[in-house]
């Protein structure tokens, strides 16, 4: 079983998620950050997407839009996982993982996942971190990443595909 992992990481959070999940994951696993690769990949050669990315000013990176407008289709015949890294939680993480997917692709899914977040101050550029100083408060570095969460998910594919 292929896995391909594609996502976009800001300042380095999505990325650690990305290595945890290729950790737990069975099978040949490609991650591809779309902000920085130029990796080409056909959708056809893999059984199992995973999308994800981190909230930024309220939505998701406009690559990772992107990438499922340009696949959409494609991506209903797949095994599909969805994964955001937000720092919200309750119904407003919730509120935003929705605004992120497409709501008959987070119905196609066969695991999603809010694995918490990073406030990487120390990653930001100036305008960042205003922003994060006057909205949320934060000065320095802080994490609530969920790790059990992010394993659980990769449990919950790797099941999946088993069955098959």
């Amino acid at each position: 079983m292929k896995s391909l992992i594609v996502y976009c990481s800001s300042h380095g959070t999505t990325e650690k998620v990305v290595g945890l999940l290729s950790e737990n994951l069975e099978g040949e696993v490609l991650s591809v950050d779309l902000k920085k690769e130029k990796t080409v990949f056909d959708l056809k050669d893999f059984d199992t997407v995973l999308i994800g990315g981190s909230i930024h000013a309220g939505t998701i990176q406009r690559r990772i839009k992107q990438f499922i407008k340009n696949n959409h289709d494609k991506l209903l015949e797949k095994d599909l996982g969805l994964f955001l890294c937000c720092m919200r939680e309750g119904e407003m993480a919730i509120e935003q993982f929705n605004h992120a997917f497409p709501q008959d692709l987070r119905k196609n899914s066969a695991a999603m996942g809010l694995f918490g977040g990073e406030f990487l101050v120390s990653k930001m550029n100036f305008f960042e971190r205003q922003v994060v100083k006057k909205v949320d408060g934060i000065i320095s570095d802080q994490s609530n990443l969920d790790v059990e969460g992010i394993k659980e998910f990769a449990s919950k594919l790797n099941r999946l595909r088993n069955l098959v």
